[in-house]
């Protein structure tokens, strides 16, 4: 490692705590950023507060407990990097006050921990769809491609394409509860 990266370290940063760091960072990457995308609302945006966080919390990783909850700690980071975010871009629409700020964080982190078995569940109901239909939703929701701009690219009517998006999020749905269902029973 050369001078300059070492500045860049916390200072008694061992090598198995940087490991464990980025082991529980890489774990707990998702979640944290549906929790911050739950609070920007926009994917690039959220993917641009959780690289900020996750350099604060490379600077601080040598204050967080080792044992304790990891994710507890980073959501509190992103937390404080999505009001910096919004005071700084002025781009949140409606200005709430901190205590309510804090009680939507919370509220958000709560439905986030419970979204992981219905992701898993969607991830392996995703892989069961046939791969066109993975194309559109990894269009339409991944690359966030406009269905009118989707259309125009396959020369299809936005309509049919509003169609197939319906069909496809009406078998996800019955594959998440049926796989949520059996892991519960």
């Amino acid at each position: 490692m050369d001078d300059s990266s070492a500045s860049d370290l916390p200072a008694a940063l061992l090598p198995e705590r940087q490991e464990e760091f980025v082991r529980l960072l890489n774990g707990a990457h998702a979640l944290l950023l549906r929790y911050v995308m739950a609070l920007v609302a926009n994917r690039h945006d959220a993917e641009d507060v959780l690289q900020r966080a996750s350099v604060v919390m490379w600077r601080r990783f040598a204050t967080f407990e080792a044992g304790t909850d990891f994710v507890a700690w980073a959501t509190t980071v992103a937390f404080y990097e999505v009001r910096n975010f919004q005071r700084v871009t002025g781009r949140s629409r409606v200005e709430f006050d901190d205590d309510l700020m804090q009680t939507l964080a919370a509220e958000r982190m709560q439905h986030v921990q419970q979204w992981s078995p219905r992701m898993e569940a969607l991830e392996a109901c995703m892989e069961k769809l046939p791969s066109a239909s993975r194309d559109l939703v990894d269009a339409i929701y991944t690359r966030g491609i406009d269905a009118a701009t989707l259309a125009q690219q396959e020369g299809r009517a936005v309509q049919t394409i509003y169609n197939k998006l319906n069909f496809i999020r009406r078998s996800l749905a019955e594959c998440v509860q049926r796989r949520i269902t059996e892991t519960t029973s």
